[in-house]
């Protein structure tokens, strides 16, 4: 693959806003929720300052690796489904490592400028249990959703209470039900688990109108990892697994009617990969 990027719009250094592609009679949107800047040497360790010297249309003007949080909203007929909720209404800083600043906030106003409200959604289905993708889910805001993770994520749960997640752990727990790999959770959604990132990291597979929808979660962070499918990030649980997905995932993404979701990928969130040696593999849908 190239490595040669061009990134006329700026879109590869700012979150993304709401988009919105159909599938079908399945309706799938991002919704944004905040943004998180990162550092990239600490993230992407296999990297080096001439890497980010050829590519400084991922980074901000401070440097930084930009990247989105939110959720995606899937909706068919007056069902809808939320993968991942965000990092709510909060923000943290951080002085050193991989992390700059991650804040979140927006995800109901996002929501309601989509047409619904959070007791519209039926559940919510995680990718896994880190803090920017619980975040709304550990406050009284989804009343009536079940919490879709899963059975190894939540079973491995005392890894994140290890990590000082217990208070997220407990608010979750009178409604989790766990899910198997393979089941379809929602009209066209199965999930299928690829542990690597966290031990039972999740993706969904959304399928309608003769294309399928990958919601990859944080098996990638950033679009150049698509050209680079080696490069783990320092938050992967298990690198070399990672990695080694991602090779496959990467090269999924590439088959015909196929479209790739990466919650964090910039304002690029939706694409597909295109290795034809012009350019980033990464091609986003309405480019």
């Amino acid at each position: 693959m190239a490595d040669v990027t061009v990134d006329q719009d700026g879109r590869l250094s700012r979150p993304a806003g709401i988009r919105s592609i159909q599938l079908g009679d399945t309706k799938v949107s991002y919704v944004p929720d905040g943004d998180v800047r990162l550092r990239p040497l600490p993230l992407l360790q296999d990297t080096t300052d001439e890497v980010w010297a050829a590519h400084p249309e991922y980074l901000d003007a401070t440097g930084h690796l930009v990247g989105s949080v939110g959720g995606l909203l899937v909706e068919h007929g007056d069902r809808a489904l939320l993968i991942d909720a965000g990092f709510g209404p909060q923000k943290l800083e951080a002085p050193e490592g991989p992390l700059g600043v991650l804040q979140g906030g927006a995800l109901p106003e996002s929501l309601a400028e989509l047409g619904r409200a959070p007791e519209d959604i039926e559940a919510v289905a995680f990718t896994h249990l880190h803090s920017d993708h619980l975040g709304w889910a550990c406050r009284p805001v989804f009343a009536h959703a079940d919490y879709l993770i899963s059975e190894p994520e939540w079973e491995g749960r005392d890894v994140l209470e290890a990590q000082g997640m217990s208070e997220q752990v407990a608010a979750l727990a009178p409604r989790v039900r766990t899910i198997k790999d393979g089941q379809e959770i929602f009209p066209g959604v199965h999930v299928r688990i690829t542990s690597g990132h966290t031990v039972g990291h999740a993706e969904y597979v959304i399928t309608g109108g003769g294309r399928r929808l990958i919601a990859f979660g944080d098996a990638m962070h950033s679009p150049i990892q698509v050209d680079h499918p080696d490069w783990s990030v320092a938050f992967d649980h298990d690198r070399v697994r990672t990695a080694e997905h991602r090779r496959r995932l990467v090269a999924e993404l590439a088959e015909p009617g196929t479209i790739g979701f990466g919650v964090h990928f910039a304002d690029v969130v939706f694409g597909h990969v295109q290795q034809d040696g012009d350019g980033p593999a990464w091609r986003p849908l309405d480019a």
